[in-house]
C-alpha cells in the first residue's frame, strides 16, 4: 500500500514540451511543470485546501489500523456475524483503498472530460503558448495498478485471515 501511495497513479506528456510526465497524479494531488501550471485551467487540477492533509491523514489512519490488526485480537459482532477485529480492520482498509482508487479514476475522468481531454489516451488540445494544437498523451501508471491490487489484496486477506492463519473463527 505504501509503495503504491508514493508511486505516480497517472501521468500525461505534452508533445510540445521536452521530457515526459509533465502532469502527474498522486493520491494526494496533482503535480505539473511550471509551463503547464501557468496556462492550465485551475478547475482541472486544483483541489480544496483540505484535500491533501485529509489524504495524508487517511494514509496514517490506514497504517494505524493495519498496525493495530497485528496486535489486538478481539471478537466483534456485526448482527449475527462474529468476526475478529483483526479481520475487520484489514478488510476495511482494503475496501477503503479500493474505493479511493475507483473514486480517483471517476473524478479524474469527469474533470478531464469537462476539459475535452481523454483521461487515458491521446488528445489534441489548444496550446496557448504556441497558439496551435498540441498532443497530450495520458496513461495510468504502475502506482494506480499497485493501489488497486493492494486494496483488493487487503480486502481478501481480511476476509480470509482466519483460514490463512489457521485460527478458529471468533
Amino acid at each position: 500500500m505504501l509503495w503504491s501511495w508514493f508511486s505516480p497513479w497517472w501521468s500525461a506528456k505534452i508533445s510540445d514540451l521536452v521530457g515526459s510526465d509533465h502532469i502527474v497524479l498522486h493520491p494526494w494531488g496533482v503535480e505539473m511543470v511550471n509551463e503547464v501550471r501557468t496556462y492550465a485551467n485551475k478547475a482541472l487540477y486544483e483541489m480544496p485546501a483540505f484535500f491533501e492533509p485529509l489524504m495524508w491523514a487517511y494514509l496514517g489512519l490506514c497504517m494505524l489500523a493495519l498496525a493495530i490488526s497485528l496486535f489486538v485480537a478481539r471478537p466483534v459482532s456485526i448482527g449475527r456475524f462474529r468476526i475478529s477485529l483483526q479481520q475487520l480492520l484489514v478488510a476495511f482498509v482494503g475496501f477503503s483503498y479500493v474505493v479511493a482508487v475507483v473514486t480517483a479514476f471517476v473524478i479524474a475522468t469527469i474533470r478531464s472530460g469537462n476539459a475535452g481531454i481523454d483521461f487515458v489516451g491521446v488528445s489534441t488540445v489548444f496550446n496557448p503558448m504556441t497558439g496551435g494544437n498540441t498532443r497530450l498523451t495520458a496513461a495510468l501508471k504502475m502506482g494506480y495498478w499497485l493501489a488497486a491490487g493492494a486494496g483488493a489484496s487487503l480486502l481478501v486477506l481480511g476476509l480470509l485471515r482466519n483460514a490463512i492463519v489457521g485460527r478458529p473463527r471468533a
